[in-house]
């Protein structure tokens, strides 16, 4: 018996240091990856903490050196002058209207194109989808010429005798969401398309037997099955037509929408100095008010994304996690 447990000791303790080495290879790989997630957290919330900490500054704190996150004197006048420049309470409620129908005409328009390309069999289904994904690496800058011609002399495939003009309207955001070709449609056709190629043909199979018709199977059973997907593709797409500028200064940049206002800060601000050396004295615009005034404009600006997140959290983190285990 003695012999026994002299040969099964050096055995043990050979486990018991692999066991050892493990735990602090295991151990070594979570500080690794805290580390990385710390440093992408600093990197992309940096900015946001320098806009946030000015705009509650003056501009005498910025000229302090001492200063360099907590103000001397706080103030909450920067905001006070950011919501009368930006004309905030109209400019928020045109931008969360125009957000959320863009954004269900897009769901709308990339669920029908994405199931269509998953569960039906036709000839040039492999090319139309490959121009899809290509849509995702056209940059808008080279769309811009004829977009611009198209909604300015919009005739609507030449119907119509006389064009209408369509710019600094809604109408071009919405009827490129409709017809499938507005902001990131690509990416969501793509999402949508690989969670209805996941779902059991069975689904349609079972419609048909009982009398269900194409449109009927599609609304009535198989939507009800992409529900996360749907979620996900609202949330993305709603984000995404709110922080867009580059269409909306070019196809309507008189709007009061939340990016020209946010964009229009400065020389909003301008001309009120101007209005006001004229008639109390003489007044300058300094870069670092400007800075503050941006700072206060950009704070202002996604705080109704952070609420939106907030809201939507748990539902948008339990799409997520079932869009990528059916997908």
């Amino acid at each position: 018996m003695a012999d026994r447990d002299t040969s099964i000791r050096p055995i043990a303790r050979t486990v018991t240091q692999r066991l050892r080495l493990a735990r602090v290879w295991r151990w070594l790989i979570h500080v690794g990856m805290l580390a990385i997630v710390a440093g992408v957290s600093y990197i992309i919330l940096l900015p946001l903490l320098t806009k946030v900490s000015a705009s509650w500054m003056t501009e005498g704190d910025l000229y302090d050196a001492a200063v360099r996150w907590i103000p001397r004197s706080p103030t909450v006048e920067n905001y006070q002058t950011v919501w009368r420049l930006m004309n905030y309470p109209r400019a928020l409620v045109n931008s969360l209207g125009l957000a959320l129908c863009a954004s269900a005409l897009q769901v709308a328009a990339c669920t029908l194109t994405a199931y269509g390309l998953a569960r039906f069999n036709f000839r040039g289904k492999g090319l139309l989808f490959t121009l899809v994904i290509f849509t995702l690496m056209v940059p808008p800058q080279v769309l811009m010429t004829p977009l611009y011609l198209n909604f300015r002399y919009f005739n609507m495939l030449g119907i119509l005798r006389k064009p209408i003009n369509l710019v600094n309207t809604p109408y071009p955001l919405l009827f490129m969401s409709l017809t499938g070709t507005g902001l990131r449609n690509g990416l969501f056709i793509y999402i949508l398309r690989q969670f209805f190629r996941g779902l059991p043909t069975e689904l349609e199979e079972a419609a048909y037997v009982d009398g269900a018709g194409l449109f009927r199977t599609f609304y009535a059973i198989m939507l009800r099955q992409v529900t996360p997907a749907l979620v996900v593709t609202f949330l993305f797409a709603f984000v995404w037509q709110w922080n867009e500028s580059f269409y909306t200064s070019l196809l309507m940049p008189q709007l009061e929408l939340m990016p020209n206002a946010l964009l229009s800060i400065a020389a909003r601000y301008a001309e009120s100095q101007k209005l006001a050396s004229a008639t109390v004295g003489p007044a300058t615009v300094t870069p670092l008010m400007l800075s503050i005034l941006d700072g206060a404009g950009m704070v202002l600006y996604v705080v109704p994304l952070l609420v939106l997140f907030a809201l939507m959290q748990r539902h948008f983190v339990e799409s997520v996690e079932r869009t990528g285990l059916v997908g």
